[in-house]
């Protein structure tokens, strides 16, 4: 029920942000980030309505797709993360998008390996539109010589561009970086590549997307709740006893 709720009131942000920038609502679609919750999260989800899935991690999404297979027809599963060389075969066989190229060569692999009875695999070009070295991305320079470049490979279809701003607190901030993202948008389609895609937009940022024109955003704490922390985390993480054994004595 929890997800139900928070599901129904995400599409209600979408609708509100559309309305305020005069976008149809129809042309936005929602992508529950589902990456580190189990799996009976995303089937309650799917009860909710949701229909695709996205994950950043490779082996997480396919032991989920494994334990949802009676779902698989109904379902599409979307890879929003980094992309290794070594992993490109498992894609290409059980996802339906992948939203992070940011190298020629990983396309290539996943057009290669795509089973001929499966469908083109759908693809986003990834942009490092802000330029972090910690984020994936093609650089924005980059961006159209690697999109037509995809996009002449055979089994790929190049539906558009993903990118992951650097968080910002204030909205006409949050609007900048996709506002670039969507003007190299336009100027490939003005090349003449058939995109219909601008995957931008997180749970705290999706309205600036939206304003943007971002046609599908990526959600997951606004949905499922904050992400599981991994065992590793926990263990870095004090317990309450802790903390006030080592604050004690400190002064205030």
């Amino acid at each position: 029920m929890a997800i139900y709720i928070s599901l129904q009131a995400t599409l209600r942000r979408i609708e509100a942000a559309c309305v305020r920038f005069q976008r149809d609502p129809a042309e936005v679609t929602l992508l529950p980030v589902s990456k580190t919750f189990p799996a009976e999260a995303l089937r309650e989800a799917y009860a909710a309505g949701a229909r695709s899935f996205g994950e950043n991690y490779v082996q997480e999404a396919l032991d989920k797709i494994e334990a949802l297979i009676d779902l698989r027809p109904q379902l599409q599963w979307h890879l929003i993360g980094p992309l290794q060389s070594n992993k490109t075969r498992a894609v290409a066989e059980h996802f339906d998008w992948v939203h992070s190229i940011d190298r020629l060569r990983i396309a290539e692999r996943l057009a290669a390996q795509r089973p001929p009875e499966l469908p083109p695999l759908n693809v986003c070009i990834q942009v490092n539109v802000s330029g972090e070295a910690s984020k994936s991305g093609v650089a924005p320079e980059e961006t159209a010589a690697l999109a037509q470049a995809v996009a002449a490979l055979p089994r790929l279809r190049l539906r558009g561009l993903m990118a992951v701003p650097e968080p910002l607190a204030d909205f006409e901030a949050q609007r900048a970086p996709h506002h670039r993202v969507a003007q190299l948008y336009q100027a490939l389609r003005a090349q003449g590549l058939a995109l219909d895609t601008l995957s931008l937009g997180m749970s705290a940022d999706l309205e600036a997307a939206i304003a943007e024109g971002a046609t599908l955003v990526r959600v997951g704490s606004a949905i499922f709740g904050q992400r599981p922390r991994s065992p590793a985390e926990q263990d870095l993480a004090p317990s309450r006893e802790e903390f006030h054994r080592n604050t004690a004595g400190l002064p205030p």
